[in-house]
């Protein structure tokens, strides 16, 4: 297992997480998200009442993944919508269950009592993490239009805090 830490990210984070993410963007199939997203994108984000960042990095400082939440826009002040990347190449490491283990604490101080997962229906990857880490299936977005104009479909998971 590749040893790695997690913390908090702050501002100066952005960058490092902006490349990480947009490599996972521009591979294509796992996220909604269809453009790149600049440092300045990610620091406004971070800056949303309520966010939470944590990130995953190897002894040498490189982000091997992040993972956020912020309120569900619709669902209420007590859903956290939760985000996780992790760099291409180097899932399966145990970079998300150590973001979760972090999120999960963090989620309950800042007074959210579930979290809100959106997967993409065709990433296997992401259907798999979740359910690994304690999410249930609670409903479906049927044909969900991307930026691009691509229907894809998500499924809704929710975990329980």
């Amino acid at each position: 297992m590749t040893p790695l830490s997690v913390r908090r990210a702050g501002p100066l984070d952005a960058r490092p997480m902006a490349e990480l993410l947009n490599a996972v963007i521009a591979l294509g199939g796992t996220t909604a998200m269809t453009s790149p997203a600049s440092a300045d994108t990610l620091r406004d984000w971070m800056a949303r009442p309520r966010a939470i960042w944590h990130l995953a990095e190897d002894p040498e400082g490189e982000v091997l993944g992040f993972q956020w939440v912020d309120p569900h826009p619709t669902l209420g002040a007590e859903v956290a919508q939760i985000s996780s990347f992790a760099r291409p190449g180097r899932t399966g490491l145990g970079i998300g269950s150590a973001l979760f283990e972090a999120t999960k604490p963090a989620c309950r101080a800042e007074g959210y009592v579930w979290i809100n997962a959106e997967i993409r229906a065709d990433n296997s990857g992401g259907l798999i993490y979740y359910q690994s880490r304690g999410f249930e299936d609670w409903g479906r977005l049927e044909n969900y239009r991307l930026a691009t104009g691509q229907l894809v479909n998500k499924v809704l998971k929710r975990y329980d805090l």
